[in-house]
């Protein structure tokens, strides 16, 4: 029994993992056939279960009823704050809910024990598996993984735990471990942090990219790397460019932060921020020199200032432009003497 629990809960988990960027292309086509709906209808995919759950509570709950009802209202209650309150997407919104049966899935796995063992174990392969699936989206075009959808992923599997509890309560909750109890904890304690390790590593820790003349940036890659992906891909571009987004395939981190500098200084010369848009552009003049001739799937004729433009905007910032460090990124950087 518990054998085919733990396999239902892990091909659940693969499943959410794998099926990521088909999901996400669902999410992005009814975003794109109903854009003022696409909001409603991601509240009601994840609140149209919650309510399932919540009939399915008053029908089995049967002994301590006052305690269950509690949790089982606090676990959909704060689920549906977390969804209906903030500012989740559509995409957002029916993660919490996956996460959520996830949860209860992995409860069903451990609720046997008699320790706290029983929630501490489904929380860890929660975060686990939220790791990798964030960890995976990093890699894909389609998807874009962030410590913020970690927590996130957390905050529903902690929801939907109080839920399971509530469902299968257990007689007891002894304070103490046993040492079966403690082995389970260290193993998939730690295989929960390298997996999140590994996962923030990749993401979120980056490099300050030095130059005289702009002063620094953050970056996923050194000042050498970029040289280096600089000089591959104006090869590589020249006979086969980026025109097509392949949303299936290894994400190319290059051209993405090539693309979001572009974006900045487009932004920024739109709001009439001249400086900004002017340093930004000296980074990818500098930096990204491959993208600003080549045709690539944002931009069929390059994304290279016009002559007139660049001397209007050069004219406009002379005696302004000034070396600076700045922190701005995609997603939060953080900058450290790196272990590998």
């Amino acid at each position: 029994m518990v054998r085919s629990r733990f396999i239902a809960a892990w091909t659940f988990g693969a499943t959410i993992i794998l099926s990521a960027p088909f999901a996400q292309q669902l999410f992005t086509y009814v975003s794109a056939q109903w854009p003022a709906q696409s909001r409603p209808l991601g509240v009601a995919a994840t609140a149209v279960p919650t309510v399932a759950v919540g009939l399915l509570a008053l029908w089995r709950i049967r002994q301590r009823r006052l305690l269950r009802y509690i949790m089982s209202a606090l676990g959909l209650g704060l689920g549906l704050i977390a969804i209906v309150g903030t500012d989740l997407t559509f995409t957002e919104a029916f993660h919490f809910a996956e996460y959520g049966v996830l949860a209860i899935l992995f409860y069903r796995v451990w609720m046997e024990r008699d320790d706290w063992s029983m929630v501490a174990l489904p929380l860890l392969a929660g975060t686990l598996v939220s790791s990798a699936d964030e960890w995976v989206q990093w890699f894909i075009p389609i998807r874009a993984g962030e410590m913020r959808d970690v927590l996130i992923n957390v905050a529903a599997t902690a929801c939907g735990l109080l839920v399971a509890v509530a469902l299968d309560a257990p007689a007891r909750i002894r304070p103490t471990l046993e040492r079966p109890s403690r082995s389970a904890l260290v193993r998939w304690a730690s295989a929960t942090a390298v997996t999140f390790t590994l996962f923030f590593y990749s993401v979120h820790v980056g490099y300050d990219v030095q130059n005289p003349e702009i002063g620094s940036f953050r970056s996923n890659f050194t000042a050498e790397a970029l040289a280096q992906a600089a000089r591959d891909r104006a090869a590589r571009w020249r006979g086969e460019p980026p025109v097509a987004r392949r949303l299936l395939w290894r994400e190319d981190h290059y051209l993405t932060e090539a693309l979001w500098h572009v974006q900045q200084r487009d932004l920024a010369w739109e709001r009439g921020d001249i400086v900004t848009a002017w340093r930004e552009n000296r980074i990818v003049e500098q930096f990204f020199e491959p993208v600003l001739e080549t045709t690539t799937y944002a931009a069929p004729a390059g994304h290279r200032w016009p002559p007139e433009q660049r001397a209007d905007a050069a004219a406009r910032v002379a005696g302004k432009m000034r070396p600076m460090a700045t922190r701005e990124f995609a997603v939060p950087l953080y900058v450290w003497p790196s272990p590998f």
